[in-house]
């Protein structure tokens, strides 16, 4: 479904903030967003939605980069499960073999600052969080039950939010909810009185295109633009492949998926 409360063609103001979510410690993606971020007039620090690590074979060096741009962050599951926050009980076998190789490979300064993202933050209109506003850490936005739910827990206009690693707009609102997956960098305005927003994954894209995936808001004009950026997959591959990493986590790299 389309959403109809978005309109094409708004043109750029000043501030525009770059949006990422699930980087998963990969490196060369990262550096190819912020590139591609700067290029597309972008003059503030980066909102980041959580998962800065697990999967990827850069943990230290995304942390590091980020933290040096004075980016906004918030806490994923994957990076509280490396700070040792939380067990991996529930994460699936390829999923907790990166986190347990994460968790030996980071120094106390990296596990000190994951453990310090909060679970959520509020910019003016804006609610960022990793899973969902009712559950930062785990929840997964994919259902309309879910959606409708959560709407009781933010009250901005607009919930950021990554963890599918899929880049969604949702219109939430009426009962009639309105989804639009975008693979255009047009800019839209975000005109609904609520709505879900989601990125897509910079480190691990799973909508079957395996271009990092980010978004450029602008507050003062209520826009979004979904980006994609190609980057060397094959330099990730080749770094996880000598942290020895799992073959399926490096292989869907290349798919997207």
């Amino acid at each position: 479904m389309a959403v109809p409360l978005l309109a094409a063609g708004v043109p750029y103001s000043a501030v525009r903030i770059p949006v990422l979510s699930d980087v998963h410690a990969n490196l060369a993606a990262l550096e190819a967003v912020i590139a591609d971020a700067a290029d597309a007039g972008t003059d503030t620090p980066p909102w980041v939605l959580g998962d800065i690590v697990g999967y990827g074979p850069d943990p230290t060096e995304v942390i590091d980069r980020l933290r040096g741009l004075g980016a906004k962050a918030i806490a994923g599951n994957h990076d509280l499960a490396a700070a040792g926050l939380i067990a991996i009980d529930d994460f699936n076998p390829l999923a907790a073999a990166a986190v347990r190789w994460t968790a030996g490979i980071i120094d106390d300064t990296a596990r000190e600052y994951l453990a310090s993202l909060p679970a959520r933050l509020e910019e003016g209109d804006f609610t960022l969080v990793h899973g969902s506003p009712r559950d930062p850490v785990w929840e997964y936005l994919t259902s309309a039950e879910a959606i409708t739910e959560c709407l009781a827990h933010f009250s901005t206009p607009v919930c950021l939010f990554g963890h599918t690693h899929v880049p969604i707009v949702i219109d939430a609102s009426s009962s009639d909810l309105a989804v639009t997956q975008f693979t255009s960098a047009e800019p839209l305005r975000l005109a609904a009185e609520r709505m879900y927003v989601n990125p897509g994954s910079v480190g691990q894209p799973r909508d079957g295109d395996p271009r990092a995936s980010y978004a450029i808001v602008e507050p003062d004009t209520s826009t979004i633009e979904f980006r994609r950026v190609a980057y060397d997959i094959a330099t990730t591959q080749a770094r996880m492949r000598r942290a020895r990493l799992p073959g399926p986590l490096i292989n869907r790299l290349a798919f997207g998926r």
